[in-house]
């Protein structure tokens, strides 16, 4: 596995989260209704970026939401208010069930390029949910 670590000079610039969605032809009006409801909720959380729909150019059933947070807990945050809870996730759970969020490691814009160390733990895939952690973690191998 590739150390995205080593590449770092600079914090996280942020996290992006992308939903992908396979929608009929004749549910894509009631899909775009929902999609700018669901962004609207999602833009009222505090750190909120950006947000955007968008449509395969090769399969025209697929479609994404994407939007990007300042960071992970400002996103997990938002996904805990009720209003989000209520309005959103009964949506996005249409979702196609796989890996959505994702920490920004390489930016580049037209004035700058930044490499960012993951903020995912060392013992990440190995501890989960009824495992407890110890005082110590050894790193994970690269």
């Amino acid at each position: 596995m590739f150390d995205l670590n080593a590449l770092a000079n600079s914090p996280t610039p942020g996290l992006m989260v992308i939903s992908r969605f396979r929608v009929g032809a004749e549910q894509v009006a009631e899909f775009a209704a929902n999609s700018r409801k669901a962004i609207a909720v999602l833009a009222s959380c505090s750190g909120f970026i950006e947000a955007f729909v968008g449509q395969s150019t090769d399969e025209p059933d697929l479609l994404t939401i994407t939007s990007r947070w300042q960071h992970v807990g400002a996103y997990r945050r938002a996904l805990s208010t009720f209003e989000v809870k209520v309005s959103v996730i009964p949506f996005l759970s249409l979702a196609i069930d796989e890996s959505s969020a994702y920490e920004v490691v390489h930016h580049r814009t037209e004035h700058s390029v930044i490499d960012s160390a993951s903020g995912l733990a060392a013992d990440a895939g190995s501890i989960g949910l009824g495992h407890a952690a110890g005082p110590v973690i050894p790193s994970v191998p690269s």
